[in-house]
């Protein structure tokens, strides 16, 4: 899961960052509002966590126009505006939990937990074909075969296989696994793509990964190629 954090206060973004890498999410943080609003609407986030006090734009008017750009991204924000007129503010600017701080860790992981199981995010594997991506675990399995993904790998295969018989981009990869300031290039995306087939192969897995000129990439089974 990728979250992004937008908070102008640099120490506790990045000990947010820490600490959430550490509970294996994907984070990327941005330090104002407009640099996050950039970032948001990519929509290659599972979650956005906004502060409210940001130079540039403010967390709240950062929720509206990021809701206005129909990204549906479930919205936590976190802020030392504990009063009632203020949370009732960002819940109407589109955020769906407000954490006040301090906070403990717990509690904003309950927070993040909650929301993502809101979202469908407690579904435990993607299927395609006869092949299935356990989420928890990072694992492809292929009836009684299995093998573990590195955390690229995982990214590509997930992508792939929610995009399933649609075609997704290699810009789009590239964003939304390596990240919008990321200095990655096309080639990449074509190395975990080659990794991913070989491992397909090693678990007799029927699902191919098609490439189309100019289109990007896609899933089949193997009976359709």
């Amino acid at each position: 899961m990728k979250i992004l954090i937008v908070e102008d206060e640099v120490l506790l973004a990045d000990s947010l960052k820490t600490a959430l890498e550490q509970k294996g999410f994907t984070v990327e943080t941005a330090y104002d509002g407009e640099t996050g609003k950039e970032y948001a609407e990519l929509g290659v986030y599972d979650l956005l966590i906004l502060d409210v006090m940001m130079p540039k734009l403010n967390g709240f008017d950062l929720a509206r126009q990021v809701r206005r750009s129909r990204c549906t991204t479930p919205i936590l924000m976190l802020t030392a505006k504990s009063e009632l007129e203020d949370r009732i503010e960002g819940l109407n600017a589109g955020a769906d939990y407000y954490l006040t701080k301090p906070f403990d860790m717990r509690e904003l992981m309950a927070c993040i937990n909650a929301l993502l199981r809101r979202q469908g995010s407690q579904i435990d594997e993607l299927t395609f074909g006869n092949t299935a991506l356990d989420l928890a675990s990072c694992t492809l399995v292929c009836g009684k075969n299995s093998v573990r993904l590195s955390a690229r790998e995982f990214d590509v295969m997930r992508f792939l296989l929610q995009s399933g018989r649609n075609n997704l981009s290699k810009e789009a990869l590239l964003a939304k696994v390596w990240g919008f300031d990321s200095n990655a290039v096309e080639n990449h995306v074509e190395v975990y793509v080659g990794f991913l087939r070989k491992k397909l192969t090693a678990i007799g897995s029927n699902v191919r990964i098609a490439a189309v000129r100019r289109l990007g990439y896609h899933l089949e089974v193997a009976e359709e190629c």
